[in-house]
């Protein structure tokens, strides 16, 4: 099966090509990765590469209770911990760096969320008081611009001090990013805002920044074309994100990351092209990895068609550390909890069982 074959990504020999994607699970206490967390990550170390939940790059960057950051000494200090239990256990890891922008709220860090447009999602999101309506965020002036591109480099050094193989860049599922990519939540008239090359102008700059820390061959960045996550949309998305693809193709990545799916919706706009992956593939020449709701028959099709080079699963590596021993031997998955999927201690988190305890 393809799915066992190794793959080159930039520097790195991925073993095979079952990826961990990043997923949420808001067990980080004051923001602080720990041990529980390096256990779960070395737990899943058979993956050709972990790519970590979102990691916030600034206090404001933060939209959750208990994500983790990579901002400080002390988040530096943290996920070193997560890296070096990763290494020990032969895997790699990237860290995923995040900014939610108006998916924010002031009972998690005291202040307005921003935007690029004084645009409300309405939507809610989890706080530490329950759901909660999102604020209409603050537009972000052009020296803010500078600001944000500043986190993004800093954590993208903290990331290296840290231990982390590479980066990637969080650009898809209606956070800041892909804010100032889709038409519906930007609506600006600066140098940031209205054409296509300027609302992927925030996009390329923040790549740029992390990548003279890295080097272009150690970051990825994520997409989700035509996604509908927390209220965004756009008026032509085959444009926008065929645009962003191709000025992406021009950084010499390690990868585009490309979501499949949307919370609730299928991809608005993309029928006729094939969906997400397919777009991304005629604008991008690196290396792509898929991503959404693959099982291993599915995510072997995605490889052999040549749709995609790797693919990311995320509720099975959430329920089954061991995910590509069981795809390689063809055995049972363990079903996920969703009651535990977010927030708490071990219980859902590091106590699913590998296929040799089952047996």
């Amino acid at each position: 099966m393809r799915l066992f074959d190794p793959y080159r990504l930039g520097p790195l020999t991925l073993p095979n090509r079952v990826l961990m994607a990043p997923m949420t699970r808001s067990r980080a206490p004051e923001t602080v990765q720990g041990r529980i967390n390096a256990r779960y990550y070395a737990q899943r170390a058979g993956a050709g590469l972990i790519i970590s939940e979102g990691t916030q790059v600034s206090v404001l960057g933060q939209g959750y209770p208990y994500t983790p950051g990579i901002h400080t000494e002390e988040h530096e200090d943290g996920w070193r911990e997560v890296t070096e239990a990763v290494h020990a256990a032969g895997g790699r890891i990237f860290a995923q760096l995040w900014h939610v922008g108006r998916m924010g709220h002031e009972s998690v860090h005291g202040r307005t969320p921003v935007a690029p447009s004084a645009v409300n999602p309405d939507t809610d999101i989890f706080t530490p008081s329950g759901m909660q309506p999102v604020p209409t965020p603050r537009a972000l002036s052009t020296e803010d611009l500078s600001t944000v591109i500043g986190e993004f480099r800093q954590a993208a050094q903290r990331a290296r001090n840290a231990g982390f193989d590479g980066v990637e860049v969080h650009g898809a599922n209606g956070y800041l990013l892909d804010q100032f990519l889709q038409s519906g939540s930007n609506r600006r008239t600066d140098e940031y805002g209205g054409s296509v090359a300027n609302r992927t102008r925030l996009l390329l700059e923040v790549t740029e920044a992390v990548a003279d820390v890295w080097g272009a061959d150690r970051v990825g960045v994520r997409l989700s074309p035509g996604g509908t996550f927390n209220g965004t949309f756009d008026d032509d998305p085959v444009e926008t994100f065929g645009y962003a693809a191709k000025a992406l193709d021009g950084f010499g990545l390690a990868y585009l990351h490309v979501v499949e799916t949307s919370q609730v919706l299928p991809p608005q706009g993309l029928e006729h092209v094939g969906g997400p992956t397919a777009l991304s593939r005629s604008a991008y020449s690196g290396t792509i990895i898929t991503n959404g709701e693959y099982t291993r028959d599915t995510a072997e099709e995605a490889l052999a068609s040549g749709a995609a080079d790797l693919v990311a699963f995320g509720r099975s590596f959430l329920a089954n550390p061991d995910l590509p021993e069981r795809f390689r031997v063809g055995a049972p998955l363990n079903e996920g909890d969703h009651g535990t999927f977010y927030g708490g201690d071990e219980r859902g988190y590091t106590d699913y069982p590998f296929l040799a305890e089952a047996s």
